[in-house]
């Protein structure tokens, strides 16, 4: 299952979650998809039986035509929701304080996967000369770290908040040895947590190997965890990887 760290609304939710599964799909191979789903809206919307009258959706479905013929069938069929029970389950986890269940991966989104026409525009017309900015990005673990530690909440957070039950909610499935965070697996066993960028480059040694051999994203996400590493883009980043090898 996926986890939105960003706002969206219900439906921008739903596209999100289709666009990871079919990306997921394209990643492991599959040719043949039967995609089921709540929202008639967005199922009706790609099926082209109602029109889109907002931008963001319009994006959202020119990414999934995109996707399209990566496959050599694929249908989309609406479900009731009273029929899609363990799926909805699996949605309010991430805005609950349960733990996950075994067996079950959370991938989080940090970012919305398209753009709006009107911020494509605004990017299309932006001046020849661009600065370079650098960004220090945040190191993932210190708000786990500073949880377990002395029960400290982001300041930014407020602790009423679905941001600061997620970080509670996260925590139980970490453990904090001397000043290293460990994640503990399914069957028990404790994964280092590292950064953002030591996971990209754990990802690069293993996609290269020693031979230059090439494998799938997710095959390559298996190998990182069974080396006992994690952190929470695993999946995006080697689906990027992936994507961006000229081998592969």
């Amino acid at each position: 299952m996926c986890s939105k760290l960003f706002n969206v609304s219900d439906n921008e939710a739903k596209y999100e979650t289709l666009l990871h599964d079919l990306h997921l799909a394209v990643s492991l191979g599959i040719k043949r998809l039967l995609v089921y789903g709540d929202s008639l809206l967005v199922v009706q919307q790609v099926n082209k039986e109602w029109d889109i009258n907002k931008d963001t959706m319009d994006a959202y479905v020119a990414e999934i035509r995109k996707l399209e013929n990566k496959f050599s069938g694929l249908e989309i069929h609406h479900v009731n929701r009273n029929n899609n029970v363990g799926a909805d389950v699996l949605s309010k986890l991430g805005s609950t304080r349960e733990v996950v269940p075994p067996g079950v991966f959370v991938h989080e989104l940090h970012h919305p996967s398209v753009k709006e026409q009107s911020q494509q525009a605004t990017d299309t017309e932006a001046p020849a000369t661009v600065r370079e900015v650098l960004m220090i990005e945040e190191d993932w673990r210190t708000q786990f770290i500073d949880f377990i530690k002395e029960f400290k909440l982001p300041p930014h957070v407020d602790p009423k908040s679905a941001e600061a039950a997620r970080i509670i909610r996260r925590s139980k499935g970490l453990d904090l040895v001397g000043d290293n965070l460990y994640k503990r697996s399914a069957s028990g066993i404790l994964m280092k947590c590292v950064t953002l960028e030591e996971g990209k480059d754990i990802l690069r040694e293993i996609h290269e190997g020693v031979c230059g051999n090439h494998i799938a994203s997710r095959t390559l996400v298996g190998k990182a965890y069974r080396l006992g590493f994690f952190w929470p883009t695993a999946v995006s980043d080697a689906e990027d990887l992936v994507r961006r090898c000229p081998g592969c």
